[in-house]
């Protein structure tokens, strides 16, 4: 019995394919680009999954694969951009899989606030803006206030997200969010004063448990990017059980019901604040350091949610055990081609263990640092809590530095 799995997070497939052999089948990846797994596929035992070259922007290549797969028993997806493909064609093919309708709902981020503002969950508005109108910044102002956030309402990896303190910033901010590609309406809603969080849950037929919270490290504006995460955070226990009321509060109230969910929020002088919510298990080395802390594979829950049943992990003894874990992104200064990193023979030296994972390979493009594809690779450090590893990660990858190329600059005619 297969598995398949329609693409993937850059990490987690190891774990994931270890999970689908203790259920009895065998994990298939399908994917348009090999590239984005090459460290989990240079370092996994040879065999260990199959993968599957396929346009997986084709829905009818796909389909065609997926026919192709020996016993096919469930379609795991662990990414934003295929959640709905793949509910899709679970559902067309009979398998366990979550409501398509729910899962394009909640990747609508304009739909996840009204939703959550009706219930009675969010306290904050939102307005979606046409952003080349001439009316968008009254709009904003108006519906919204200063300071607020533009954001792209099927956006990902803080792609597509304009900060805004003042009058004189709204008016550029959108006509440069009118000049973008973006996947879906351009949201505006206030800004969030107060540190960012992640909760990491996971639900079955309503049932949600909060398996913990991560730290959030972000940019300075303009750049709006992700520089690192912590797990799992000592909440004081009245808070930790304020953000596990809320956050199935907001779940229920989005439409989430069964499998990992990975809800960023900011801790408000009023309580907690949804930023957005992922049905899915945290990016990055989000999962990786759930099954360090927690001292088991969390993904075996992803199979189970994938092939239709209860997983154990809800029912399951989870004061963590294991080390708290923190992981810091590195990113150049400037575009170009990635050429090496300096500094990586030295992480050895700091307490830890400190390791290296390597997103971009020598030889990459480097198109944009000013979200997270400007991300090279990420040092993940270990600790007796998550704000040693915290400081134990960052003073490591201050010292790794990628050596770029630069990107060539436009002639000045």
């Amino acid at each position: 019995m297969t598995i398949a799995s329609l693409e993937s997070l850059s990490f987690g497939l190891v774990r994931t394919a270890e999970a689908a052999i203790a259920a009895g089948h065998r994990l298939a990846l399908l994917t348009g680009d090999r590239s984005v797994y090459r460290h989990e596929l240079a370092t996994m035992e040879p065999g260990l999954l199959d993968v599957i070259d396929v346009d997986t922007t084709d829905t009818g290549a796909v389909r065609r694969a997926l026919g192709d797969l020996p016993g096919l028993a469930g379609i795991v997806n662990t990414t934003d951009t295929w959640s709905t493909p793949a509910a899709e064609l679970a559902a067309e093919l009979v398998l366990p899989g979550p409501d398509p309708a729910a899962v394009r709902a909640l990747r609508d981020k304009a739909l996840v606030r009204d939703a959550l503002h009706r219930a009675g969950v969010g306290a904050r508005t939102a307005v979606v803006v046409d952003p080349a109108l001439p009316g968008a910044a009254d709009r904003v102002l108006a519906a919204v206030g200063l300071p607020c956030v533009l954001k792209d309402s099927a956006g990902t990896s803080s792609r597509g997200v304009w900060i805004v303190r003042d009058p004189d910033a709204l008016r550029p901010a959108l006509d440069e969010a009118a000049r973008s590609a973006l996947k879906g309406r351009l949201l505006a809603e206030p800004f969030l004063s107060g540190p960012l969080y992640s909760a990491e849950t996971l639900s079955w037929h309503g049932e949600t448990r909060l398996l913990g919270v991560s730290s959030r490290l972000t940019s300075r504006t303009p750049a709006v990017r992700e520089e690192g995460a912590a797990f799992p955070v000592a909440l004081p226990a009245g808070d930790r059980d304020t953000v596990e009321r809320w956050v199935a509060r907001a779940l229920a109230a989005a439409g989430h019901d069964q499998g990992f969910a990975h809800v960023e929020f900011v801790l408000t002088a009023q309580g907690p604040e949804l930023v957005e919510i992922n049905r899915r298990i945290g990016g990055a080395l989000i999962g990786e350091a759930l099954c360090r802390a927690l001292r088991t594979n969390v993904y075996e829950a992803l199979i189970d949610v994938t092939l239709g049943r209860r997983p154990a992990l809800l029912d399951a003894s989870l004061a963590p055990s294991g080390p708290a874990v923190s992981f810091v992104l590195v990113y150049p200064d400037e575009p170009g081609t990635l050429l090496e990193w300096a500094g990586l023979d030295g992480l050895g030296a700091f307490p830890g263990p400190v390791e290296w994972f390597p997103v971009r390979a020598p030889g990459d493009a480097v198109p944009d640092v000013g979200d997270q594809r400007g991300c090279t690779g990420m040092v993940l450090a270990e600790a007796a809590t998550a704000e040693l590893a915290q400081h134990r990660a960052w003073a490591a990858a201050t010292t790794v530095r990628p050596v770029l190329k630069p990107a060539p600059r436009p002639a000045v005619l």
